[in-house]
């Protein structure tokens, strides 16, 4: 192993985490510096390091950029419209009463794939308090199960930002990791939603906070239906899942096979939700162009920061792989015949507990794993598997240097405490459930 290389790799991290902790310098400058640093620090002519840095983030927004920017016009689209009330209302009726802790949890997973999680936890935090309310019974009871399905979805499956990310980073086909989130996600919202949400009710008692009772969701009359809803979040799954799975089934030079892997591609699949979204907001809801217009403007101003620090991202990654770092990370990983998954889940878990960004340590992780992948390559269904595998490190432990930490402390109206008691141990448990998930379902690939 090249000493000087393994200390520029652990100068790197180092500093990346410096600038984002101590400094709190925003993650994409921090990214970039890093990047910057280690690509000269390896003995790289500047110009070609100025290369790398460019080349990186290119390659990386090029696609990122339009499927995290559509996603973030769909949520907010079915968000303005009332579609996310609508799925909440129409679940919470049909599970009954006696199992509304079900109906919540299969909520949060549905709702977080086109919406972020801040922006849903928030527009459905009133349903909450109108439950816990009525029934007496601890916030715990109702926010968990319904924080466990948004966190989960948030982390595992496009198109969210995280998921998109590392799928870019790592090379990943997004139908694989789309059934890989699916079949990971719904065992670990079981047991970190609604079994974790009844037990940990039964422990702590959290009231609906007094500045909330007389909050209520707002529901417009003109709602989409829940069909619409389900059709507009769902169809763009299913046409890159269609896409992934068509080329085992169809002839490899027929015409199908090319529309289905035009129609599967994030990019169509997308687009084709979107114009749905738009189609039904116009005429479902009677939602002018004008306001249409400014409610798509809105959506990306947040995914605009997601953007810049996943081609941040892409720069880091790309002065790992041209410096040489990255060749002898993997060399050193490969020799020890150490796991991918669980080096992946280390990486990112680590990077989490310390700067407190999921997204960021998904980042990161698929960032060092990349090179290791181009000296030890994996099929498709193991890159869509490692995808998760890196998720769920990045979900562990979140606490309080971690924004989503503070938001349900916030909206729930619990100390620090007990906050720690019932969030960090979901988020924890989505993390530890999750790559076990990964570890079970490698052993068949």
């Amino acid at each position: 192993m090249d000493l000087s290389l393994f200390l520029v790799t652990l100068a790197g991290i180092t500093l990346l985490l410096f600038l984002i902790i101590a400094l709190r310098i925003p993650a994409f400058l921090a990214l970039l510096i890093s990047s910057l640093s280690v690509g000269l620090l390896s003995g790289l002519p500047p110009t070609q390091v100025i290369d790398s840095v460019k080349n990186g983030m290119g390659g990386t927004l090029g696609f990122v950029a339009v499927v995290v920017g559509l996603g973030a016009i769909l949520g907010q689209i079915l968000e303005s419209s009332g579609g996310i009330e609508r799925i909440a209302d129409r679940l919470i009726r049909t599970f009954g009463p006696e199992r509304t802790q079900w109906s919540l949890g299969i909520t949060g997973f549905i709702v977080a794939i086109p919406v972020f999680f801040d922006v849903a936890f928030i527009i459905l935090a009133p349903l909450l308090y109108g439950l816990a309310k009525r029934s007496g019974r601890s916030l715990l009871y109702y926010a968990i199960p319904l924080l466990a399905g948004l966190a989960i979805t948030h982390s595992f499956i496009p198109p969210t930002p995280g998921p998109i990310a590392v799928a870019k980073l790592v090379n990943a086909d997004l139908g694989w990791v789309i059934l890989f989130g699916v079949l990971t996600g719904i065992p670990t919202m079981i047991i970190a939603g609604p079994l974790f949400g009844q037990f940990i009710a039964n422990k702590i008692y959290i009231p609906v906070p007094e500045t909330s009772l007389n909050n209520n969701i707002q529901t417009n009359t003109q709602t989409p239906s829940f069909a619409w809803v389900c059709l507009i979040i769902l169809l763009p799954l299913m046409l890159i899942m269609l896409a992934t799975i068509a080329p085992f089934l169809l002839v490899e030079s027929s015409n199908l096979l090319s529309a289905i892997n035009f129609l599967g591609h994030p990019f169509v699949a997308l687009t084709i939700a979107t114009i749905f979204a738009l189609i039904m907001a116009h005429f479902k809801c009677n939602i002018s162009t004008e306001s249409l217009l400014k409610i798509a403007n809105k959506g990306l101003e947040p995914a605009g920061v997601v953007i810049l620090i996943t081609g941040a991202g892409g720069a880091f990654k790309q002065v790992l792989i041209d410096s040489g770092v990255g060749q002898m990370l993997a060399t050193v990983f490969v020799e020890a015949q150490f796991s991918v998954f669980i080096l992946g889940f280390l990486i990112a878990a680590i990077t989490r507990v310390a700067q407190g960004s999921a997204t960021v340590a998904m980042i990161t992780g698929a960032g060092l794993m990349a090179p290791i992948l181009e000296l030890q390559p994996m099929s498709a269904p193991s890159l869509g598997l490692l995808v998760i595998a890196i998720s769920s490190g990045a979900t562990i432990l979140s606490h309080v240097n971690d924004s989503g930490f503070w938001l349900v402390s916030r909206y729930l109206g619990m100390s620090e405490k007990n906050t720690l008691k019932s969030w960090t141990v979901m988020t924890t448990l989505i993390s530890i459930i999750g790559l076990f998930c990964c570890l079970l379902i490698s052993l068949f690939l």
